[in-house]
């Protein structure tokens, strides 16, 4: 499956993660969407700069901290951008080929994280009663 076609939420491992975490599962999204920007950022900067070296690093931070909340399709597409800059410099060799991965990197960490958060939030779980009151059938 190509990168940018994959799932982009895994709620499952996104649901052991948040089980593992507990109450401490939304202060750690927030730093997954902090480290998250500054990755991007980074991923970003080195496509303009044409260094694969600094890609490598950005797109391998993103890629473990994004498999820790299920967020698949960004993890795919970062351990895309990552293996392909890491041949790049193996091969002395520009990204050039990573410009579309890299330019769909901001809307999809800014989708993922509009999700995670929306899951996380306290009033979305209101919304889905669990006993007295809820509908069946």
């Amino acid at each position: 499956m190509a990168p940018l076609e994959s799932e982009l939420i895994d709620w499952t491992v996104c649901a052991a993660t948040r089980s593992a975490l507990g109450p401490n599962f939304v202060r750690i999204l927030g730093y997954f969407r902090e480290d998250g920007i500054d990755s991007v950022g980074k991923i970003e900067e080195a496509m303009r700069a044409k260094d694969p070296v600094a890609m490598v690093m950005a797109a391998h931070k993103l890629k473990g901290e994004a498999l820790q909340f299920g967020a698949l399709r960004l993890s795919i597409t970062t351990e895309t951008i990552e293996m392909t800059a890491r041949a790049c410099v193996e091969h002395h060799d520009t990204p050039d080929e990573l410009i579309e991965l890299v330019v769909a990197l901001r809307p999809m960490l800014a989708e993922t994280l509009a999700l995670l958060e929306e899951d996380a939030s306290p009033v979305v779980q209101q919304r889905h009663p669990l006993g007295f009151g809820r509908r069946f059938g």
